[in-house]
Parts: C-alpha cells; sequence; structure tokens
C-alpha cells in the first residue's frame, strides 16, 4: 500500500514519540475520581510517580477527549499539549530522576464507562460500570493504552448516592463525608497492571464472601432483587478456584477476588484485575443452570488473573497467550467438575466449528494479529490441549510454572512461552509452531484422532456414523441395536440431534419416557413437526426442568396441535425462562395471535410485550421482543421510538441488529412519514441517524 507523505510524517511523529515513551517509567497512580451519572460525567485527578530511565525532553499519556483544569510536575504547574487523544509534556528530565505528575480533569466518555439507568424512572437499577479492553481506559482516565506500560493503580471513588462501589484492588476505606456530601470508597492496588484492566462497578448490590481453600477472600456480588439467584450464579465458584491454583501450580497472584454482573455488558466477561465484571444474563435459577450456567466464563475469567493479568502480551500477535490460555483452563475445570465426557465433546463441538471455519481457505492463524474470537479462544484452546499431550501433563505444568514465575508482572510474547517449555520437556517444538500457531488451516483429521482415542463414546459416535452413512434406510435398526449399551448421555444426545427426524415416534417416545434431561430436549429440537403418536410425550416436556425444553416444546405443540392451543398456553403461563425472558416472550406473542385465547386479556398482553422493548429491559429481551412484534405487526409508536433509541446502543451487536429491523421497516409503503412523526420526541444523536438512515 503506498502512503501519502503527510500519513507518512504523521507515522513517523508517532514512531518518535513511541521511542520518547521508553524513557520513563510510570510506576505508581493515585486515582480520584467523582462520576456525576445524571450528567455521564467523571470529575477525576491522578497522581503518577514515574522513574527516568533515560534522559528525556518529552513524555505523554493517551488521553481522549478529556478537559483538563491543571497539569503540575513536582507540584509546579506545567505547559502541555493536548491534541485530544494524548497529553504531551515537554520538560528536560535527566536519567535517574523520579517525579510526580498530576493532572485534574473532566470527561464525558461516550464509551469505556457506562451509565445506565439513571433516567428510566425505574428504582435501584442504576449502574456505572466500565470496559477498558478494545474500549481503552483513557476515555475516562489519562494513562496508556499500550500494555508494555504497567502501574500499580489505587483507586478512590466519591459518590453521591448510597450505592455499592466495587474496584481493582483491596477495599481499605469505605466512609460517609463531612455534612454527609456523599461517600467515599478507597482501594489498594499493591501490584502493577496494564491501564486496560482498570474497572470499577457501581450500582445496589449486595454480596456472598467466601473463602479459598488457600484463605483467599472472594466476593461473589449481585443486585439485591437476585439474592435467590446467587447460588445457583455462583456454583462451583470456589471449586474453581482452587483447582486453578493447583492445576496451574502458581499461587493466586493478588490480594483478592471479586465478581460482579452488571446489565447490557458488551460481552460475557472481563478480567478486570481482581474484579471480574460480566453480564447479567448469567445470573440465573437453578432451571436455568442446566443449559446455560456460569461456569465457563466464571472460570475464563479467573484463569485469566494469570494469563493477562499476571503476564501481558506485548502485542496482539501475541493474543494466544490471554485467550487461548483462559479458555484452555476453563475447559479443564469444567472437565474436573462435569467429567471427561463433557470435556471431550465439547472439543469436539469446537472442532467442527473451527473446521468449517478453516474451509475454503478461510481460516486463520494464531500468530495473526488480526485473528477473530473463535481462532484465539477455541484454536488456541485446542493447541494447548495437544502441546499437552506432546509433552506430558508433568511437564507441561512445570513450563506453564517457570513460564508465570519468571515474568510475573511483566509483557510476554509465544517465544517466552515455548523456550520455557522446551527446556523442561526437552523437546523442539518447531513442527509444533509451524502446525498450530503458523498455520492457518485447522488440524481437522488429526483432533479426531486424538479424540476417538481419548474417549470411547466418540469413537463409537463416528463408527455409528458410518455405518448409518452406508445404510442410512436403516438409520433407526442401527441405532436401536446399540442403544443399550450406550452408557454416555452425551453420545446419545449428539445421535438423536443428528438423526431424531429418522426415527420413528415409538423409539422417540422410549426415549423421553426413559433417558437423561439434555437426551430427552434433543428429541424435541431435532423435530419439524411431532407426530401425533409422540404428542402425549411432548406434552410432558413442558414439564421439564429445561427453560430450552419449554420454550422448543411449547412452539411446536402450539403449531402442530392448534386445536389444544389454550391449554398449552394454560400450562406455562408465569413461566419467564432465562433472564432473557424467552418463555415468557414467546407466551405472549403466542397468546396474543391465538384468537380464542383469553380475549379480554389481550391489550394487557400486548402492552406486555411491547413494554420489554424499553431501555429498562435487557437488550437480549429488547431484541427478542422487537422481532416478535416485527411477526406480528405489533410496531406502535412508542416500540418504534424504542427501535430508533435502539440503533445507538453501544452493544454493536444488538445495535446492528436494531438497524437492521429499522431499514427493514422503512421498505413499507407510509412507514417513513410514521418514523418521521416521531422527531418530536427523539433526541438529538436519535434524529441525526435517521436523517443520514433516510438520507436527508
Amino acid at each position: 500500500m503506498k502512503l501519502s507523505p503527510i500519513v507518512v510524517f504523521f507515522l513517523f511523529v508517532q514512531f518518535l514519540s513511541a521511542q520518547v515513551q521508553d524513557k520513563v517509567d510510570f510506576v505508581h497512580a493515585n486515582v480520584s475520581i467523582e462520576p456525576t451519572p445524571s450528567e455521564n460525567r467523571i470529575n477525576g485527578n491522578v497522581t503518577y510517580q514515574f522513574d527516568v530511565i533515560e534522559d528525556v525532553s518529552s513524555f505523554y499519556l493517551d488521553a481522549v477527549n478529556l478537559e483538563f483544569s491543571s497539569v503540575f510536575l513536582d507540584d509546579a504547574k506545567i505547559d502541555y499539549d493536548y491534541n485530544g487523544r494524548k497529553i504531551t509534556i515537554k520538560k528536560m528530565m535527566e536519567k535517574g530522576d523520579t517525579h510526580l505528575l498530576k493532572l485534574d480533569y473532566i470527561g464525558k466518555p461516550k464509551q469505556t464507562v457506562y451509565f445506565l439507568g439513571w433516567d428510566d424512572g425505574v428504582r435501584n437499577n442504576e449502574q456505572v460500570w466500565t470496559q477498558g479492553q478494545g474500549k481503552y481506559t483513557s476515555h475516562w482516565l489519562p494513562s496508556f493504552d499500550d500494555m508494555m506500560e504497567k502501574v500499580e493503580f489505587d483507586l478512590e471513588i466519591i459518590l453521591k448516592q448510597d450505592y455499592t462501589v466495587i474496584a481493582n484492588g483491596k477495599l481499605v476505606k469505605q466512609d460517609t463525608l463531612p455534612d454527609d456530601n456523599g461517600y467515599l470508597w478507597q482501594f489498594d492496588m499493591e501490584e502493577p497492571m496494564s491501564s486496560y484492566l482498570v474497572g470499577f462497578a457501581i450500582g445496589d448490590f449486595d454480596k456472598k464472601d467466601i473463602q479459598s481453600s488457600s484463605g483467599m477472600p472472594i466476593e461473589l456480588y449481585y443486585e439485591r432483587k437476585d439474592s435467590l439467584k446467587a447460588e445457583p450464579t455462583y456454583r462451583y465458584t470456589k471449586h474453581v478456584f482452587d483447582f486453578l491454583e493447583n492445576e496451574i501450580d502458581v499461587a493466586y497472584p493478588w490480594k483478592n477476588y471479586k465478581q460482579v454482573p452488571v446489565q447490557d455488558f458488551l460481552y460475557a466477561g472481563m478480567e478486570n484485575t481482581t474484579c471480574t465484571i460480566f453480564s447479567n444474563q448469567y445470573v440465573i435459577d437453578s432451571t436455568a443452570f442446566m443449559d446455560k450456567n456460569y461456569v465457563n466464563v466464571n472460570a475464563h475469567e479467573m484463569a485469566h488473573h494469570w494469563f493477562g493479568d499476571l503476564v501481558t502480551e506485548t502485542s496482539s500477535e501475541h493474543h494466544w497467550l490471554h485467550e487461548g490460555f483462559a479458555t484452555f483452563y476453563a475447559y479443564l475445570a469444567e472437565k474436573d467438575i462435569f467429567g471427561d465426557d463433557y470435556f471431550y465433546w465439547h472439543l469436539l463441538e469446537t472442532a467442527k466449528a473451527l473446521q468449517r471455519f478453516s474451509g475454503d481457505d478461510g481460516g486463520e492463524a494464531l500468530r495473526n494479529p488480526n485473528a477473530g474470537s473463535l481462532t484465539f479462544y477455541e484454536k488456541g484452546a485446542w493447541s494447548l490441549v495437544m502441546l499437552r499431550d506432546k509433552v506430558g501433563e508433568e511437564a507441561f505444568q512445570r513450563g506453564v510454572q517457570n513460564y508465570l514465575n519468571k515474568y510475573a508482572f511483566k509483557n510476554v510474547t509465544i517465544p517466552n512461552f515455548m523456550e520455557e517449555l522446551e527446556k523442561v520437556s526437552n523437546t523442539d517444538l518447531e513442527d509444533f509452531e509451524k502446525l498450530w500457531l503458523e498455520n492457518p488451516d485447522f488440524p481437522y483429521n488429526q483432533v479426531i484422532s486424538f479424540l476417538k482415542e481419548k474417549n470411547t463414546s466418540i469413537k463409537t459416535y463416528f463408527e455409528l456414523k458410518n455405518k448409518i452413512a452406508k445404510q442410512p434406510e436403516k438409520t433407526e435398526t442401527i441405532l436401536k441395536r446399540a442403544w443399550k449399551r450406550l452408557i454416555s448421555n452425551q453420545l446419545k444426545e449428539n445421535l438423536v440431534l443428528d438423526y431424531g427426524d429418522k426415527l420413528s415416534a415409538a423409539f422417540l417416545g422410549t426415549i423421553i419416557k426413559s433417558e437423561d434431561l439434555k437426551v430427552r430436549q434433543a428429541v424435541i429440537l431435532s423435530q419439524n413437526k411431532i407426530p401425533v403418536e409422540l404428542q402425549t410425550a411432548v406434552e410432558g416436556l413442558l414439564n421439564d426442568k429445561s427453560y430450552t425444553t419449554i420454550e422448543a416444546a411449547l412452539y411446536r405443540l402450539w403449531t402442530d396441535f392448534p386445536q389444544n392451543r389454550s391449554k398449552y398456553l394454560n400450562e406455562t403461563d408465569g413461566i419467564t425462562g432465562f433472564p432473557n425472558k424467552n418463555i415468557r416472550l414467546l407466551w405472549l406473542t403466542l397468546a396474543l395471535v391465538t384468537p380464542e385465547y383469553n380475549p379480554d386479556s389481550k391489550a394487557l398482553y400486548f402492552d406486555e410485550l411491547s413494554g420489554y422493548t424499553g431501555s429498562e429491559h435487557h437488550f437480549e429481551t429488547r431484541l427478542i421482543a422487537f422481532q416478535y412484534l416485527k411477526s406480528i405487526g405489533g410496531f406502535t409508536d412508542t416500540v418504534l421510538k424504542n427501535l430508533v433509541e435502539s440503533c445507538s446502543h453501544h452493544v454493536w451487536h444488538f445495535k446492528k441488529s436494531a438497524r437492521e429491523i429499522l431499514n427493514a421497516f422503512l421498505q413499507s409503503e407510509g412507514n417513513t412519514a410514521r418514523i418521521k412523526g416521531l422527531y418530536p420526541l427523539l433526541s438529538q444523536q436519535e434524529k441525526q441517524y435517521l436523517e443520514k438512515t433516510l438520507g436527508e
């Protein structure tokens, strides 16, 4: 690519700036912030202690769209340059000196800090929380987008409202300010970390305190309204923590561990050091646990406290050292909890996904800094499964241990890890690196052979599939003959998912009557239409302890046996389902389009369904509600206003889906005029988006 002279000059200046930055080492930060949620504003100040490594004339911090009121170097006010993204201090300083830099500022971050629930009229759902990775902490705190700069960040948070504050480090002071002027929370981090790991959460939270077997304090937070869901949400947390300490064989490197669920989080979870923030869609009851639980995300974010937080990549080329390792150790933790079958069948599932992705030259190498999540997470985990098998469990554990101890609180590259593993295993791993780290293809045949060797039920699965492929007309005969000898529920579940639509009602009925919950679930998921002979058995699934099963059974029964629709609706009225209200939203939609069902309550049903499109609800709930209302032609002005608002949401995939729904709506005659009629009710941002969408 040929670059213009201006771009070349700009990159050269940036390069020089980066070189100058290597001449100072930021060691400690005292951070004090006061959020004003009603204005989406943060008033802050930070004092950095830094050492001069070489004589230097200037240095900078990343600071995006902040307004600085004063900047002091060693208690003397100093001039600075600020371009809206970096603040640069020009001052001759000598090698060996130590200095203090204090910055006072105001920020109104458009990303990284999220203020939710402060203007919706719903009590006790107010929250403030951060997401630094991929969004940059420099939007609310002058800091360092470069992961190479590790600093001990000690946070002080002042809040007018009486809410719980959770942040990095150990809470060392909690106080009420004089004259009831607010509340003070102080946290001591004690060890250094990269800026993207600085985080906090504020809300109406309570907590449960537990300890690991090694005595580490673990704080499990939840919204007060969710107290009965705390146990199933955090089930196995102590088990996972103990397992990781034993398996990694390096003590947890921080002073405590906290987890807090928040509304409309961008991802499943984020490993802010000692302060994991995760989506409240994992706050579940015991029934939901069967199909969607927090165990994997819990273990993944916990593992990051070694792989990512303790040792941190130098750049995204080495991102495998974060996500591949966290995914791998989470899978090992699940294996320890749920057993070998669970572990190997999940690996088979990810292998199939990677094979589909890798087809038609679509694969990615793990050394590719621009690779996607499937590569870094799943291919990354698979590479470690195969590496551990290659060098042996003992050598692998010692190599990981040496790697973590040698580079603790430092930055690392893939060669750093591979060197330690080659030493302890006395093995040349060049071929492994070529196949697993540098090759964009996924070695599917090799991993399938590995799975067949390690797991008997997977070996049986492929043997049965081969038999059926040769004689597809004998599918049921082959499965019936083998069925009584099958022990693995994962095997039975996958066979039913693969061949359920080819099996007789009698055989499926026997499976529903006698098999495990997930195998029964596979029956209803495999059916495009329920045979009459299977109706009674499927009706029994409406009472299963699985929200996935109930949702699928309700829809299929309602569709295939219209004469019994009122009966099915009566049986499932009052069931909410997962946190995204999957069953309730389906129920409301079916109730609305069943003419004979409670006609006097239609208005109430519609108000409830359309109400779920409001901003006080989680984006998953809102998206399902939008989709159902679209299918029944239920877009009122209120729903449309909520849809337009969703087109500017901070969660990109929800925003994208909302925009697609709106664009489809605008294709119909007369709908553009309806949208324009909403203009007086919209914010300036929403008006601007509509004007752009409508080409005005």
